[in-house]
């Protein structure tokens, strides 16, 4: 195989953007009035990824531990604030729950992944960076489906709610069937997208390690161990959130849950 990955020049790079007009033409079409989000999404995209490039560009060129702990940090917290942010309303316990489920989950995740499976340094940058960015997005992705379906359940069915409280049903009965209907829902997109890999979609790692000359093969492990790992940490970050979290919205002393 071609060892290098062929470089796109900045005026063959700029091309791409004109794609956006066909997607910004067919929601014109469909009367979609989101054409100024497509836009301001592109362009955020477009500078947060710039941005990232130059600072991992400097991490890799000088390998520190506390940068690469540094970047880590930041990228969790930004992953908790994008699903507190998605969230209002939550009490602090239940923020405190997320928080801890993804920060937590997360982190034992990639420990494992680099240091048992690829059995590198979890301070190697060149691993820990891009490893934690899938685990942490697509966590961020999954805990802030959960807990919006959790919600939205909730709030369509506060009558109900309500007449089984005053019949007696505890808080724990009530709330249970809303958890679990939350983590189905939080955990399909993950499930779908494992049962058309490989057939439908070559996924976005396995593509990058291709197209820079590593072996399909070895790709292929890589994007198997990776996949598992992603669906593993939404499971326990999204139990974590859910199980836990619900239990803040209700008292030990009183049948009231406070929505």
């Amino acid at each position: 195989m071609n060892g290098g990955i062929v470089e796109i020049q900045l005026q063959q790079f700029v091309l791409v953007y004109l794609l956006l007009l066909v997607a910004a033409a067919i929601m014109k079409k469909c009367q979609i009035d989101q054409t100024k989000l497509l836009i301001v999404a592109s362009l955020r995209m477009s500078v947060q990824l710039v941005i990232a490039g130059f600072i991992l560009t400097i991490i890799f060129e000088n390998p520190h531990p506390q940068f690469t702990l540094a970047y880590l940090a930041a990228m969790t917290i930004f992953a908790i604030f994008r699903v507190l942010s998605k969230n209002k309303g939550l009490n602090r316990r239940f923020q405190l729950v997320i928080a801890l489920s993804i920060a937590l989950s997360g982190l034992l995740a990639v420990l494992f992944f680099i240091c048992v499976v690829v059995r590198e340094s979890f301070f190697n940058p060149q691993y820990a960076i891009p490893l934690s960015g899938m685990i942490m997005g697509n966590t961020m992705n999954g805990v802030s489906l959960g807990i919006k379906t959790f919600r939205e359940s909730l709030e369509g069915q506060q009558r109900k709610i309500g007449t089984l409280l005053s019949i007696g049903a505890s808080p724990q009965k009530i709330l249970l069937p809303f958890v679990r209907q939350a983590m189905e829902t939080a955990l399909l997109p993950t499930m779908n997208s494992m049962l058309g890999m490989g057939i439908v979609s070559l996924p976005g790692m396995m593509t990058g390690q291709i197209l820079s000359g590593t072996m399909p093969g070895t790709a292929i492990l890589y994007q198997i161990a990776m996949m598992i790992s992603i669906c593993t940490v939404v499971c326990m970050a999204c139990f974590g959130s859910l199980y836990f979290g619900y239990r803040t919205l209700y008292r030990k002393d009183t049948q009231i849950i406070e929505l």
